[in-house]
């Protein structure tokens, strides 16, 4: 008993102490973001400290270790050399510590090596893990090798990893994992200047994006339908495809340049984009493409609503590639003289929070001073425009996908369930209306949350937008087409213990069969909107009523009577 006492009090000492060094490790991260000149000098302490720890303190401090190497670069290869000597030594058993110990330490060394991962660093992670980690561990530094550009040594790992798994979506899903790793591993290889190999490098990453994405809708069931990750991959293939397609439209200027009256044309035409011959329109094809595609981009981000901060900033990344993409089409060939740069200034002082950010805010700085430089001195368009074009795809290509913590793990859980009434009684049955009368729709919601409620937003209110539209019409009214909305109203209503109703009043005029659409969007704290969903619909059938109804039928029949005839005795 007095064992089990000592044990107690020994377990309690522990936590106490973990707790005051989680503490002291959070707030140095937080003064050393302030204090960014002291990190490295505290990054030396930290790693030596880690030598003469135990395994708690150890894991809390490579947390510590990979926060501070995230926001700026201070761990070099000089110090790869002691991780690897203590990830060597760091497990000897499979104790819960131990596996912690070896997901963290693997993460530090993810971040000192900066994507690129020696011979020797990949042979002391796998000896380690094929001695004493188990499958979970195994999958959680995969993760992290994902996260951090590592897309070799990931693919190995989730190889692996495929025939360990007892349920047929987790293969399905490993799989994917293993082919978008590959595709982006494709990407690594391409070379400053090497156009053809470029393209070649693309075609490959879209092979095994495509065979990944197949994998992925596999793997998706209905409580889970991978929703963000499917999104996100086929926008990933699309801008893929759009920057082959843009390098493709740069080499067509080599085999069909502007003819020698282009120039000419162009002023007799008075439409300047003719002195660039057949490319500028090929350009502007290629300019909407891109913003079409951050379009896409900016809805995924929007629609994310659970999503940690790492996740959306690095959606909000690839919405700003693409529209990079498109200003450099716009201002090297399609109109230089109204290209701004202005906007762009303050790239090189954004604060970034990760490595990934910070390579992809440099490839943005260094292509907008090319750019900029190249439009002052020559005019378009030339094979130096279309180099430049090129170079900042390749630049794009270079920066190693990060797929952040949203693509593997949902912290945060938010969802919204509508009733909607009156209701039909069966699915397919409309909800019959007289055109005269108003219908009542009552729209009743809770808000549904996981084990984490508002862990990284929360709902203030839930937006109600409820629109009807014309599907099909029974009176002989043809001024009102089709498919024309016939009802647009929405309400801000805010939940009451994650319960709220309200009441919408519409409008069926035109007889006929209306759908109509409820959408439920919530909006944060900080006032932002996000379309979360659902959106529930319910058919109206609207009907004449009884008095317009006999109305029109003694107008048809007074009609359809035939009129006197005159005769010569009518007038008396």
């Amino acid at each position: 008993m007095c064992q089990s006492s000592c044990s107690n009090e020994t377990h309690t000492g522990q936590r106490d102490l973990d707790d005051r060094t989680t503490t002291t490790l959070t707030s140095l991260v937080k003064l050393l973001k302030g204090r960014p000149h002291l990190s490295q000098s505290a990054v030396e302490f930290l790693l030596g400290q880690l030598h003469l720890s135990c395994d708690s303190s150890r894991v809390l401090m490579c947390h510590a270790l990979a926060a501070i190497a995230t926001h700026l670069p201070v761990l070099g290869d000089g110090m790869l050399g002691d991780l690897v000597d203590l990830y060597r030594v760091a497990s000897h058993s499979s104790t819960d510590k131990q596996q912690e110990l070896l997901v963290s330490l693997a993460t530090v060394i993810f971040v000192a090596s900066q994507s690129s991962l020696s011979a020797e660093v990949k042979t002391v992670i796998k000896q380690q893990l094929e001695n004493v980690a188990n499958g979970w561990t195994v999958y959680r530094i995969a993760r992290q090798a994902s996260r951090m550009g590592c897309h070799e040594f990931s693919s190995e790992l989730y190889q692996s990893m495929r025939t360990r798994v007892a349920s047929e979506h987790f293969y399905f899903w490993l799989n994917s994992l293993k082919e978008f790793s590959q595709a982006e591993q494709c990407l690594s290889h391409v070379e400053d200047g090497d156009y053809s190999g470029a393209m070649t490098a693309i075609a490959e990453a879209l092979r095994s994006y495509q065979k990944g994405i197949a994998s992925l809708t596999a793997a998706s069931t209905p409580l889970s339908p991978l929703s963000f990750q499917c999104e996100f991959i086929k926008l990933r293939i699309d801008t893929l495809q759009a920057l082959s397609q843009l390098i493709c439209t740069c080499n067509s200027l080599k085999t069909s340049p502007p003819p020698a009256i282009a120039t000419t044309i162009a002023l007799a035409s008075g439409n300047d984009l003719q002195r660039c011959g057949r490319i500028a329109m090929q350009m502007k094809v290629c300019m909407d493409e891109f913003r079409s595609l951050a379009a896409r981009y900016a809805d995924l981000h929007q629609s994310s609503f659970d999503a940690d901060y790492a996740t959306l900033r690095n959606v909000e990344l690839q919405q700003q590639s693409c529209l990079l993409v498109s200003h450099v089409i716009e201002a090297l060939i399609l109109d230089p003289q109204a290209a701004s740069f202005q906007e762009y200034g303050t790239l090189g002082s954004v604060q970034t929070e990760s490595e990934y950010e910070r390579r992809m805010m440099s490839v943005f700085s260094r292509v907008l001073e090319e750019v900029e430089g190249l439009t002052k001195k020559h005019p378009p368009v030339s094979h130096l425009h279309t180099g430049c074009l090129c170079d900042a795809v390749i630049a794009l290509l270079k920066v190693p996908l990060s797929f952040q913590r949203y693509f593997f793990q949902k912290l945060q859980s938010t969802s919204i369930k509508l009733a909607l009434s009156p209701s039909p009684r069966t699915p397919s049955e409309p909800i019959p209306v007289q055109s005269s009368q108003q219908l009542t729709l009552k729209v009743e919601g809770v808000v549904q949350h996981g084990s984490t409620p508002g862990l990284f937003r929360k709902i203030q209110s839930v937006s109600l937008n409820v629109t009807s539209v014309l599907q099909s019409k029974t009176g002989t009214d043809l001024k009102i087409p089709l498919d024309s909305k016939t009802n647009e109203i929405e309400q801000r209503v805010e939940p009451h213990n994650d319960y709220f109703s309200t009441q919408f009043l519409l409008n069926f005029s035109v007889l006929g069969t209306h759908t109509v659409t409820v959408e439920a969007s919530v909006v944060d704290e900080s006032g932002i909107e996000w379309k979360t969903g659902p959106r529930t619909t319910v058919s109206v059938k609207s009907l004449e009523d009884p008095y317009s109804q006999q109305l029109r039928h003694q107008l048809q029949q007074n009609a359809a009577q035939p009129a006197p005839q005159r005769s010569a005795y009518a007038r008396f």
